[in-house]
């Protein structure tokens, strides 16, 4: 791990801030900057000396003319050879300035491009190991401004801001000595001005900082906003929302132009004073050394190349501020990417993991005087104990908000227990890999995901090992066969984002497709016939006594009737399990299951 991620991890363990908008020093950005860099750093090297015969090239061009003046033209006796040869130089020169040009452009777009695409690939990567905590946490719109705009920002400062400061900080250096080589009192006089450029970038760095940091916080509350109303447009639709959300946007729209805004007048400012004053020293330049041409101290050829390196002088400067904002924006948004790499899942895997092969797992579950809640809130569940048969079928039931979903993401690992132990074949689930943990346990959710693709690749999850032959029978088992072969292309149909045009029905059994192409040893399905007509609900019935056969299966669901064969069903109330038992059995003590299952069946109890 780069040291530099390392030290944002220490701080966000000593209590330092870690947000999007926390501050973040120059020196800490570019340090986070080189460690994906210094891979590179021949080819930095190599990009140097471009940009130094480029950058010689075109400044030796005004001291040629100069000789020709002092030397040639103004000479008693005119050597055209020698003016000849001036010229065949002076088109040399122009010749080297764009070989080398073009080659450090390419060169620096090469670097910048796999620099910004190795930090966009880590910070994938890192997300995706995030526990499920912290997309609780953080806004999806955030995330994709994270990817997205803030590694484009990266982009564009290796592009174009780290030229500027490479080229233009050379062409500084060497115009100054060249400009001493020519009089060094005038060059004095014009150093002056140092000074007070020095204070005036000084002077705006704070309010610029601030500035972009703003920017950037508008364009991710508007984006995330965006994300959340498309996502659920059919329901802004159907309550007649359209003004409000609306209006609403149309706020965060606002803030983000009027600091937009802020942003121009800054630069329109920072640049036009600098204008000011290389307009300022050309002009006491042309009187200084025209008294000095005037009274025979300096040639007329060393005040043109004068004049024309002053003009240069402030060129790379002002280049160099325009540059300013990139900068500024280069340095917020390392610190959001940064403050992601601090981030430190929730759930780890152990330093020395248990060995657990599918093959030889039976499947037995046990929750241990389980106790859970979400953050610092109040406990979701509380003081579980349930002991799972292996190959049992377990029903899970209770009202909205009594924990089942909770208790299959504890087996899930998406969360730690916060007191207790769940425990596969006797073996703490938290001392196993968590890819050990995805290989046994299998999840069927209320809301199935589909991704981009065809919908042999969502079955078995772009995993090319698994045979076609595997999925068309998965298939087969759940019955869903039969819709994908009278889709266009059958197998090979490519699906749309989220499977648009799918109905939840078809989307839930392509899912379960998915699931028993993995064959887990223990299989969960949450709310998984929620969605589900008649018909699709026996099909997957049907397929579901096919797959749960020698295997642990817990199936949560709202519909009592997908349970009722189950082999045992628990009742949860506020976190507790306070009935257990077959259907029957709980039918028999006329409790709480017994008024869920009757309201379910319409009769008012």
């Amino acid at each position: 791990m780069p040291r530099a991620i390392s030290d944002w991890q220490q701080d966000q363990r000593t209590g330092i801030p870690q947000d999007n908008n926390a501050a973040l020093d120059y020196g800490s950005a570019f340090k986070a900057l080189y460690t994906y860099a210094k891979p590179h750093r021949w080819s930095f090297l190599l990009l140097f000396f471009f940009i130094l015969l480029s950058i010689s090239a075109d400044l030796l061009q005004p001291y040629l003319i100069k000789i020709a003046i002092d030397d040639v033209f103004t000479a008693e006796h005119a050597d055209y050879r020698s003016l000849l040869l001036l010229c065949g130089i002076y088109l040399l020169l122009a010749v080297v300035s764009f070989v080398f040009t073009y080659l450090q452009n390419n060169l620096l777009q090469k670097i910048g491009q796999s620099i910004v695409a190795g930090i966009r690939s880590g910070m994938f990567r890192h997300m995706v190991k995030l526990s499920v905590s912290y997309f609780d946490r953080v806004s999806t719109g955030s995330l994709i401004t994270n990817v997205s705009s803030d590694t484009e920002g990266l982009n564009r400062f290796f592009n174009q801001v780290l030229a500027s400061l490479l080229r233009d900080s050379l062409t500084l250096l060497i115009i100054i000595v060249l400009m001493f080589q020519l009089d060094i009192r005038l060059t004095l006089f014009c150093l002056l001005v140092l000074p007070v450029i020095t204070m005036i970038a000084y002077g705006f760095r704070s309010y610029m900082r601030t500035t972009y940091q703003m920017v950037r916080t508008a364009l991710s509350r508007m984006v995330a906003f965006a994300a959340e109303n498309l996502s659920g447009m059919n329901l802004i639709q159907v309550f007649h929302q359209e003004k409000e959300q609306q209006r609403q946007f149309t706020e965060r729209n606002d803030a983000f132009y009027r600091t937009n805004l802020r942003e121009v007048r800054t630069m329109v400012l920072f640049n036009r004073l600098f204008d000011i004053l290389g307009n300022l020293s050309v002009a006491f330049v042309v009187w200084l050394g025209g008294r000095a041409v005037l009274g025979g101290h300096i040639e007329f050829g060393v005040l043109y190349a004068f004049i024309t390196y002053i003009r240069q002088f402030f060129q790379p400067i002002n280049s160099i501020t325009q540059q300013w904002n990139t900068i500024q924006s280069t340095i917020v948004s390392v610190n959001r990417i940064w403050s992601i790499f601090g981030v430190s899942p929730d759930v780890r895997d152990p330093e020395k993991a248990a060995s657990a092969e599918k093959a030889g797992v039976e499947g037995k579950v046990e929750f241990n005087s389980v106790t859970f809640g979400y953050g610092s809130g109040h406990k979701v569940l509380t003081d579980i104990d349930l002991n799972i048969r292996p190959g049992e079928l377990l029903g899970i039931v209770g009202a909205t908000g009594a924990g089942k979903s909770s208790l299959i993401s504890l087996l899930c690992r998406f969360y730690d227990v916060k007191e207790g132990s769940i425990r596969i074949d006797g073996t703490d689930i938290r001392s196993l890999k968590q890819e050990t943990l995805q290989r046994i346990v299998g999840l069927v959710q209320q809301e199935p995901f589909l991704y981009s693709g065809s919908v042999l690749d969502n079955i078995r999850l772009f995993d090319e090992t698994i045979p076609v032959e595997t999925v068309i029978r998965a298939c087969e088992h759940v019955g869903v066969d039969q819709l994908v072969r009278r889709m266009k292309h059958g197998y090979e149909t490519r699906l749309a984002e989220s499977g648009t045009g799918l109905s939840s029905g078809e989307k839930q059994l392509i899912s379960f497709a998915r699931i028993i192409v993995f064959q887990p040893k223990i299989l969960i399905l949450d709310e998984a016939t929620a969605n589900l007509d008649s018909h699709t609900e026996q099909l997957l019935q049907s397929a579901l006594r096919i797959v749960s056969e020698g295997r642990t299966t817990l199936v949560i669901a709202h519909r009592l009737s997908t349970i009722r064969r189950s082999d045992r069903i628990i009742v949860l109330d506020r976190g507790r399990i306070v009935e257990e038992g077959a259907h029957d059995r709980l039918m028999e003590l006329n409790g709480y299951y017994a008024r869920l299952y009757l309201n379910a069946q319409g009769v008012l109890v």
